[in-house]
């Protein structure tokens, strides 16, 4: 009797199989895309949130420079018109004639040279007092009235200053540019030494007095022969302008950087006018 050949194994294959697994991939694929999709609208999204942040961020400095900008178009229109314009451009006093002007002495602030409402933006106004401090100093009045003269690049009008500083805190203050920590510094042990910083945007007589003694201080840190080619004036007005340790490096014989030799550029054009504003008081 023959045996009966062994059978192999039927292997069964379900017929949807192939298309489940088709359908499963199609719809993990789908899926995944849709999570994609998700991503990258939440991205958008939170870019959106960050351009507009930036964008309202603009705004609100756009606004300060907005009202800086007002400001300083309302006081100079109210301010200007009360000044004769010299040859050169220089805005003058009015008066030429030392007899019709203050008295330098007699106040804790003297009065200014010639005009009932002096103007910050013009050094001119207030030689009177830059002859009285710069003597009670001991420096040159010819160079702190220079010193004003290159400081008046900006506007000086109190309310354009007191909204400069709510958009840069670290501004300097008054006719004669000062910050907080150099005017700190310079009023300790001194007659003004009760008023703050914050008053020099309103009180130019206290701005110019501060700048003469502190014209002084650096005066007193300076070599009795300085190594340099500058005259003691020119190291005093780039020490005012770059500080105390710049100041006597330049003594030395340092080359000044760009800042303090368009500084010290700008004094020299100022000189000449600052010595004919003062003469008459001297």
């Amino acid at each position: 009797m023959t045996a009966p050949a062994p059978t192999r194994p039927v292997r069964r294959v379900e017929a949807g199989a192939p298309a489940f697994r088709a359908a499963s991939g199609g719809a993990v694929r789908a899926r995944l895309i849709c999570c994609g999709k998700g991503t990258a609208r939440r991205r958008a999204a939170g870019a959106d949130a960050r351009r507009a942040g930036r964008v309202a961020e603009r705004q609100r400095r756009w606004g300060w420079v907005a009202l800086v900008v007002a400001v300083v178009v309302i006081g100079w229109a109210a301010q200007h018109g009360g000044h004769d314009t010299g040859a050169s451009g220089t805005t003058v006093a009015a008066s030429a004639d030392p007899s019709t002007r203050p008295s330098p002495g007699g106040s804790a602030h003297p009065a200014p040279s010639a005009s009932a409402s002096p103007d910050q933006n013009v050094p001119s106004d207030f030689a009177a007092p830059v002859v009285e401090y710069a003597r009670q100093a001991g420096i040159d009045p010819q160079l702190l009235m220079a010193i004003l003269y290159n400081e008046s690049y900006k506007p000086h009008d109190p309310a354009f200053q007191k909204a400069w500083l709510q958009l840069k805190p670290g501004a300097a203050l008054g006719i004669a540019n000062m910050h907080e920590a150099t005017y700190d510094e310079t009023r300790t042990g001194r007659s003004f030494a009760g008023h703050s910083w914050q008053e020099l945007a309103d009180n130019p007589g206290l701005a110019i007095e501060a700048a003469a003694w502190y014209l002084h201080d650096l005066a007193a840190q300076l070599p009795a022969h300085p190594a340099g080619p500058y005259t003691e004036d020119q190291l005093l007005a780039m020490g005012y302008n770059a500080g105390a340790s710049n100041m006597l490096a330049f003594a030395r014989g340092v080359t000044p950087g760009s800042l303090s030799q368009t500084y010290l550029d700008t004094l020299r054009q100022n000189w000449a006018t600052a010595g004919q504003v003062v003469k008459p008081y001297l």
